[in-house]
């Protein structure tokens, strides 16, 4: 096989936690590692991360410490991708590990030109052992938890999709379509691929190329994290018109829902049936969904944990659609004014 030179992308922040985990599994990568390099793009760490790369760019040379001075993931990833020195560009999250086989298997099906973006599965794996993480898990690994969102979900062969997880692109595609856009903290990879797939490109999920995530350990820490991945469900509408799939807005109906239901149960009694309705109705599904998975996975404890965790990626997600909303329309209005 034709090695051709590999250039790992990785903005990070605050990730003191999590970057070895992520490094050990590039250095434990079957490519040969004199054709990789490994940038680490930081945004100014608070934490122990910059040291962790700096000892491990000692003993690796190919791994490389970067400064992302504006700390946002796409300013991050550009300054890598204007640094990199390879042919092939793999975009890496410091929140993940990679199974040994995944950057072979991304060069091997990049190579074949069926695609312009070729990206796996990412097993959600839980941070610690107790049972929060572990439904935290599990919930963005269900369907219920994610949708038809095949790259969490999983699929049985080869198929072509609107994004996927990180992401193994050749490096003439960012000189054909330009940049990750730096006005976007978040959702920059699904914007760049709406762009890709208007070009003509097309984008690749393949079931061999597997890597695992780590999400948030706390309920708590999960609904914050949903509430921003919400927001920027909606503000790229700012930018483009139509970034995400229709499974990204069910939330934020769901809230809104809710809302409007409770407002007019406030002047009209009859909509507190309504209201409540809706309520155990959605409480009914999830019960459902957890008692599946709790079944499978054979703990009991989960039906209790699940429904908890359902409602903090649902609510979540719609309130943070609904935040985004609400400051496209104040921005909207301001500029009238």
């Amino acid at each position: 096989m034709n090695y051709p030179i590999v250039s790992i992308i990785i903005p990070c922040f605050n990730e003191g936690n999590f970057i070895a985990k992520c490094l050990d599994s590039i250095i434990a990568q079957d490519y040969p590692k004199d054709k990789i390099e490994v940038l680490v793009i930081d945004g100014m760490s608070e934490d122990k991360t910059r040291e962790v790369v700096k000892e491990y760019s000692l003993k690796h040379p190919f791994i490389k410490l970067l400064e992302n001075p504006k700390k946002i993931t796409s300013s991050g990833l550009n300054i890598g991708i204007k640094a990199s020195s390879g042919d092939i560009i793999v975009r890496m999250d410091a929140h993940a590990r990679y199974r040994e086989d995944y950057l072979s298997k991304c060069v091997e099906y990049i190579k074949k030109g069926e695609a312009d973006n070729v990206g796996g599965i990412t097993r959600t794996v839980p941070v610690f052992e107790d049972l929060v993480s572990k439904a935290v898990a599990l919930c963005l690994n269900s369907v219920f938890g994610s949708g038809n969102s095949y790259f969490r979900t999983g699929t049985d062969k080869p198929m072509y999709v609107d994004t996927v997880f990180g992401g193994c692109y050749k490096k003439e595609v960012f000189k054909k379509i330009g940049l990750f856009n730096e006005n976007m903290a978040r959702s920059q990879d699904i914007e760049l691929n709406l762009r890709l797939k208007k070009a003509g490109g097309k984008i690749l999920l393949v079931p061999e190329i597997i890597s695992y995530y780590y999400p948030k350990s706390s309920i708590k820490d999960f609904f914050w994290h949903n509430v921003g991945d919400g927001a920027w469900a909606i503000l790229p509408l700012k930018f483009t018109k139509a970034p995400l799939r229709i499974r990204h807005y069910i939330p934020l109906l769901f809230v809104l829902s809710l809302l409007s239901i409770f407002i007019l149960s406030l002047f009209i009694p009859f909509f507190w049936i309504v209201f409540f309705s809706l309520l155990v109705l959605y409480f009914l599904i999830s019960v459902y969904f957890s008692l599946k998975i709790s079944i499978r996975e054979r703990n009991i404890l989960l039906l209790f944990v699940m429904p908890m965790v359902f409602s903090a990626r649902h609510l979540g997600y719609g309130t943070g659609s609904l935040i985004g909303i609400s400051k496209i329309l104040w921005k909207k209005e301001s500029k009238k004014k």
